[in-house]
């Protein structure tokens, strides 16, 4: 951990000289997700390999480019695209930029992603607003020894996603008849999509969506602190666009490039959204979270 410290300390410092702003909020984008990248006004664009100690961008959909600017007054942060564990990255690879967000003084962290529909009442292209998750991945990117100077040995998890940021999202797409819900995400590993059988159980545990992502960043930014703020953790808000409809009785050939598609047909609906909750949460100097 000691030497994760130092990792952190060395991307936000590098970060800190390139922009020199403190953002509000990190974004991640997923796959096929990285329109919302020409929405708002980028200063700075940054290959991940310029940034120390930023894993690679591999995975299809995702280009590898950190944004710094500003949505309207809101200084930003935005990844276009994310690392995954399927790459082969550890889970703290994976969560260092959700670090390097909370030392620069991000006080939200909001994650999208492309995921498989197991509800029923779900269809293509539809929004989920993130409302709980299911860790399936075998993993934890917490484990290890714990650097007090990171977070509290055994963060609470009983509300991960920040309710009133969940709100503004329902509002929002209510506003302008976007089909959007609220549900539980579960987190597997990858790279293989699901059998027809852990679709089943999926839905029986209590899950409305399967993706491979999310879930370790959001670990993270509820055990992030700041040793010298001592600050809360970040507020998550989390929002999901079905690409692929995984019900086991229906269940069709997955197909990449129709997911990417349908991802990117989406992303108005998704950008709508996303900058609602962006430009009506308080700033990130109060420190609160719901």
């Amino acid at each position: 951990m000691d030497e994760l410290y130092e990792q952190i300390e060395e991307a936000a410092a590098f970060l800190q000289s390139r922009w020199g702003q403190r953002p509000h909020a990190g974004v991640i984008l997923g796959t096929g997700l990285g329109g919302f990248g020409g929405e708002f006004d980028v200063e700075e664009s940054i290959a991940y390999e310029e940034i120390p100690h930023f894993p690679a961008s591999t995975a299809t959909g995702h280009r590898g480019e950190l944004l710094a600017g500003r949505l309207d007054d809101r200084p930003l942060l935005v990844m276009v695209g994310r690392h995954h564990l399927y790459e082969g990255y550890s889970l703290r690879e994976v969560t260092l930029p959700v670090r390097v967000f909370q030392a620069l003084g991000a006080g939200v962290l909001a994650v999208t992603n492309a995921v498989g529909g197991m509800n029923s009442n779900y269809r293509l292209g539809d929004l989920v607003v993130i409302d709980d998750h299911i860790n399936l991945m075998g993993d934890n990117p917490l484990i290890g020894k714990n650097d007090e100077r990171l977070g509290t040995r055994f963060p609470d998890m009983s509300r991960p996603y920040d309710a009133a940021l969940g709100d503004v999202a329902m509002k929002t797409a209510r506003k302008h008849d976007i089909r959007c819900h609220q549900g539980v995400l579960a987190a597997v590993s990858g790279p293989c999509l699901e059998t027809r059988a852990e679709y089943r159980f999926l839905r029986q545990v209590g899950a409305d969506t399967v993706g491979m992502s999310t879930v370790p960043e959001v670990i993270v930014a509820n055990h992030a602190r700041h040793a010298e703020r001592n600050d809360a953790p970040m507020r998550c808000f989390g929002l999901s666009v079905v690409t692929d409809l995984c019900l086991p009785d229906a269940l069709e050939e997955a197909d990449v490039a129709t997911i990417i598609r349908v991802a990117e047909e989406a992303g108005p609906a998704l950008t709508t959204v996303l900058k609602a909750v962006l430009l009506a949460e308080k700033s990130s100097d109060d420190g609160s979270k719901s």
